[in-house]
């Protein structure tokens, strides 16, 4: 088994203030996607430098032409020559939300065929690193399932919970929505990938569920505030769910259904699968048993899939169930030496190169912390010091 890589290697150096904002800005711009935002920035040399450049020496962009370069000039002078500042306070400071130029952002992601301009968060910031190394299992499926789908669904969210495996699924009705309710009722950590900006909640009737998520996990989002919703977007998200896992499971799903482009990409990405079998009467489980006759892994029991996995990530601090009587619990006495290396506040690289340890071995312990009141997890995966 080859060495698992040095921090140094697998966290680099982040973007400053400014370039995240420039990133920012540039990214708000309508029809702007990640191609043209880099052929602008390999062009000018930066996207400030590109900001200032006249129009007429800025580059093709791919399949937007003059019409593109127009409406990109007609953005710039929106906001003028000097839009940093009041860019900063409209978004922020660009808090709660993870750039491609992040240290702790995942580096698989800039990898897939359209990688996320930007990924907004709410929740628990202390799990990225756990998806930066994939160390997470997506499960998905049908928004129609059958009640055997469903308490499997439930079964599963609640067996990788105990395990210490973060959640990853959709918050869709029907399976997503299983999943994620077994993992909280675990106390486990859910991961949410959006199709609509986080202050929008679809299902409507999901309001509460999706804030437990947030308070117990994490929601994510590659729409900024106020973005329309479209069809689109919630198909889009099966990359992100996929691209952030380290093993798909396909619980219900009939033919023409998002969930076997999930299981495309994770067979694409050389990812284990498994199918949960349905009935062969069924039409919600056509497409998940069509699975199982091109080699995907049949799952039985949820305790199958965690014997094969073995502990997840936060095994050690993998949260039960709340009891409102007893007090938040403290980190262990060796924690003392990850205290010490915050201070008041330090980024995840700081903290892997003063301790010598890997992001994914940090992940848990500052999870613990955040979970006992004593660090915040701010915007670019710093933490602060409550």
């Amino acid at each position: 088994m080859p060495s698992r890589p040095s921090c140094s290697e697998r966290v680099p150096r982040s973007w400053s203030r400014d370039q995240r904002l420039w990133w920012l800005l540039w990214s708000a711009c309508p029809g702007l996607g990640w191609v043209s935002l880099r052929t602008l920035e390999a062009h000018a040399g930066s996207l400030e430098a590109a900001w200032h450049a006249p129009l007429a020496e800025l580059p093709p962009l791919p399949g937007r032409g003059q019409q593109g370069l127009e409406q990109l000039d007609r953005f710039r002078r929106r906001w003028g020559e000097a839009p940093l500042e009041r860019w900063a306070q409209q978004v922020q400071g660009g808090r709660q939300v993870l750039l491609p130029g992040d240290g702790a952002s995942p580096q698989q992601l800039g990898q897939l065929e359209r990688p996320p301009l930007a990924l907004h968060w709410q929740g628990r910031g202390s799990l990225w690193p756990c998806l930066a190394y994939r160390q997470a299992v997506a499960v998905v499926g049908t928004r129609r399932p059958s009640r055997h789908g469903l308490a499997m669904a439930e079964a599963l969210g609640r067996a990788l919970a105990a395990a210490g495996w973060p959640v990853v699924s959709g918050l869709a009705e029907g399976i997503d929505a299983a999943s994620h309710q077994g993992c909280l009722a675990a106390g486990g950590r859910p991961v949410a990938v959006l199709g609509t900006p986080l202050e929008r909640v679809y299902p409507r009737h999901h309001a509460a569920l999706q804030r437990q998520v947030a308070e117990q996990g994490l929601l994510i989002s590659e729409h900024p505030r106020g973005a329309s919703v479209r069809a689109g977007h919630f198909a889009s998200r099966n990359r992100l769910q996929v691209a952030l896992a380290r093993a798909v499971v396909v619980v219900e799903c009939p033919e023409r259904s998002g969930a076997l482009h999930s299981a495309r990409l994770a067979w694409r990405q050389q990812l284990p699968l498994w199918v949960v079998p349905a009935d062969a009467a069924r039409v919600s489980g056509r497409g998940s048993n069509r699975l199982l006759g091109e080699s995907a892994s049949v799952l039985l029991e949820p305790a199958d899939l965690v014997t094969q996995l073995g502990p997840g990530p936060l095994a050690r601090t993998a949260a039960r169930p709340r009891r409102p009587a007893s007090p938040a619990p403290m980190p262990a006495a060796a924690d003392g030496d990850l205290l010490r290396a915050l201070g008041e506040r330090a980024s995840l690289e700081e903290l892997c190169g003063e301790l010598q340890q890997s992001a994914g071995n940090l992940a848990p312990r500052l999870l613990a912390l955040e979970l006992a009141g004593l660090v915040r997890a701010e915007p670019g995966l710093h933490w602060r010091r409550i």
